[in-house]
């Protein structure tokens, strides 16, 4: 099958992965390869794939910060502009297929306006313009929506629970491995935190329940919000509790297998837990909060508390031992592995092909978008 998969335009698709979205579409694409598909990405420059299609020339986080740009119409245009030449060239490619893994909502309505079988998998809680694209188009031929998980399904309207699809983000199992595999190594003291280092992520938290329960942690992930990390994690580093940077994933591998546990502190509707899933792989349990779809990801695998609770987080931390490591692999194995999600998107792709229906074309949409409309898109 030949597949276009449109990855979103903040981040370069490259190492050290920004975030789980990032390794997620880069695992995607291998993983499509492997079984055979004929994968084209579209994403931004400086991504690494060897069939890359430059949306634009540059991440719009490196020209036009989210933080400052997010809502106007100058961000709003420049991923409009993107995303309409991204789809005139996959128009003209015959694709198959295309994979919306950009949270970018208008590519809905133009694959469903041009007969395109489009599967949208969606990795945030949905937000207004998307869940409004989605809304209106997810009864239309050709038209699929998946999500990472069933809590994700819940914040969804009731009116379109029943179309989405839920299929798990998957992790390379063969790098995501236990110590049992690399039999020099043996497990540490110290816990592991990965992610974005930002409010909703819960590094502070993390910090602040690791010196609690007076336990190592090293914490790791690009420093997104660096005022909130000047004012509410570096205050608590110290001996024990050190921030070691953004490293690519085969050294973050390498932490995370030899870790006491991974630390997943999310403060929002987490859709999924990538990182979660990645230390379950590597036979490492999972010490966090219970927000979001962690705990469908986590099982029985490690110890979750309540939303917030420092103290409870630093008990956790204490009775982690308990847990079976080698019941964490499994769970991976049987749930999170790359073969399983690609094989949950065949079965979309296959559902969006053969009720696929008829053309059209996004540019008289952007010929006559309003500068409101253009606004409302950021």
């Amino acid at each position: 099958m030949k597949i276009a998969v449109l990855a979103h335009i903040r981040h370069a698709i490259a190492e050290p992965f920004k975030g789980g979205m990032e390794a997620h579409c880069h695992a995607l694409c291998r993983g499509l390869r492997a079984r055979g598909h004929e994968v084209t990405l579209f994403a931004a420059a400086g991504s690494d794939d060897p069939a890359l299609v430059p949306t634009v020339a540059q991440p719009y986080e490196s020209v036009l910060p989210f933080e400052l740009w997010h809502g106007t119409e100058r961000l709003a245009a420049y991923q409009f502009e993107g995303f309409a030449s991204a789809f005139d060239h996959l128009r003209a490619g015959s694709f198959d297929m295309v994979h919306n893994n950009s949270l970018f909502a208008p590519v809905i309505g133009w694959c469903a306006d041009a007969g395109i079988p489009c599967v949208t998998s969606q990795h945030v809680p949905p937000f207004g313009a998307m869940r409004n694209a989605v809304a209106a188009h997810i009864g239309r031929p050709g038209v699929a929506v998946t999500v990472t998980s069933h809590h994700q399904v819940s914040l969804w309207p009731e009116a379109c629970r029943d179309r989405l699809r839920v299929v798990p983000n998957g992790v390379d199992t063969d790098a995501w491995r236990p110590l049992a595999a690399n039999p020099e190594e043996t497990v540490g003291e110290h816990l592991t935190w990965v992610g974005r280092i930002a409010p909703n992520k819960g590094t502070a938290e993390a910090v602040r329940a690791a010196r609690l329960a007076k336990a190592a942690l090293r914490v790791f992930g690009p420093i997104e919000d660096a005022a909130y990390f000047a004012r509410e994690v570096a205050p608590h580093l110290c001996e024990q509790i050190v921030y070691q940077g953004h490293l690519d994933s085969a050294r973050l591998q390498q932490e995370i297998r030899t870790s006491r546990a991974a630390l997943v502190t999310p403060r929002w509707d987490e859709p999924f837990g990538l990182v979660a899933a990645e230390a379950l792989a590597s036979g490492t349990p999972v010490v966090g909060f219970a927000r979001g779809a962690i705990p469908e990801v986590v099982g029985d695998c490690g110890i979750l508390g309540p939303d917030g609770d420092v103290a409870a987080l630093a008990r956790a931390i204490q009775a982690v031992a308990k847990v079976d490591r080698s019941l964490c692999r499994e769970r991976a194995l049987a749930r999170f592995s790359i073969p399983r999600m690609i094989a949950g998107y065949e079965c979309c792709y296959a559902a969006a092909i053969s009720a696929c229906g008829t053309a059209g074309s996004p540019r008289a949409i952007r010929s006559s978008i309003s500068a409101k409309a253009l606004e409302a898109l950021a």
